[in-house]
């Protein structure tokens, strides 16, 4: 009567994980080693020193074949950085990955772009192996060894770059981009998912969130890089992408489509809220 329905593993997935609560001691954390349960100690390279109160730990294995145990806490000290009484707005591009309202640009690493002809390369190998077999299994996992350095770059990359935004600045206005719909593009679906805003805005949200910064969202539709930020004239002409630089008819302004659109991200955002 206590029994459940089975579940089975498939053998089509290669990323597995369990968590386990704490309790008694059954979970520590030493230098260089943790205790598991039922498994006891094991060698880790630990990332950083952990605070608070230790509540669980999962433990996971990704597609390379690598084991992870992430540790979860609660009552963590709340830390915050110091007010800089700066502000700026952003604008998410392709070839440059944001443009800052000061007119800074950080440009796009580009990396699945950067290595993808040798993850077509392994593809193609794998698929001429016979599915199941050991040269096919180890190919695989060169594959997959490929695809998590690339996952990892962008993450580092990403985390890094929001921690210096959020670190420099108070009040941060960021478009509001429905990048679901901008993927049925065909001709930039691929350039669009490797450079991941989603993935950035949400660190911006969570770490504003948790350093006592302030993100402020302009609306999807707000013409941002087709308005002059100098006079308000909107010039319909820059709606083509291969515009990048554009003299407003009115006030006769010349204008980086990019940067003029940051500025008047910020000044929308400061505006609406």
């Amino acid at each position: 009567k206590k029994a459940e329905y089975p579940r089975f593993k498939s053998k089509k997935t290669h990323r597995y994980s369990y968590t386990t609560k704490y309790t008694n001691g059954n979970i520590e954390l030493y230098e260089n080693k943790v205790k598991l349960p039922k498994i006891g100690l094991v060698k880790i390279k630990k990332t950083r020193a952990p605070k608070g109160r230790l509540l669980s730990a999962t433990v996971s294995q990704v597609p390379s074949g690598k084991y992870y145990v992430s540790l979860c806490y609660t009552d963590v000290e709340e830390v915050l950085f110091p007010l800089t009484y700066n502000e700026t707005g952003i604008n998410l591009g392709i070839k440059d990955f944001i443009i800052l309202s000061n007119g800074e640009k950080v440009e796009n690493p580009k990396y699945l772009k950067n290595s993808i002809e040798k993850l077509k390369k392994l593809q193609k190998q794998q698929s001429r192996k016979t599915k199941g077999s050991r040269n096919w299994i180890k190919n695989r996992i060169k594959i997959a060894r490929l695809h998590e350095k690339i996952a990892n770059q962008r993450m580092d990359f990403i985390n890094k770059l929001s921690t210096r935004i959020i670190r420099e600045y108070d009040i941060i206005c960021i478009e509001d981009l429905k990048v679901e719909n901008m993927l049925k593009n065909h001709n930039l679906a691929q350039s669009i998912s490797d450079v991941s805003w989603s993935k950035f805005t949400t660190q911006l949200e969570y770490k504003a969130k948790w350093y006592g910064k302030v993100i402020k969202k302009v609306d999807t539709f707000y013409a941002s890089s087709q308005t002059c930020h100098c006079c308000g004239y909107k010039n319909e002409g820059t709606k083509d992408l291969k515009v990048r630089e554009w003299t407003c008819p009115k006030c006769h302004s010349n204008h980086d489509r990019d940067v003029n659109a940051s500025i008047n991200i910020l000044m929308q955002g400061i505006l609406a809220n």
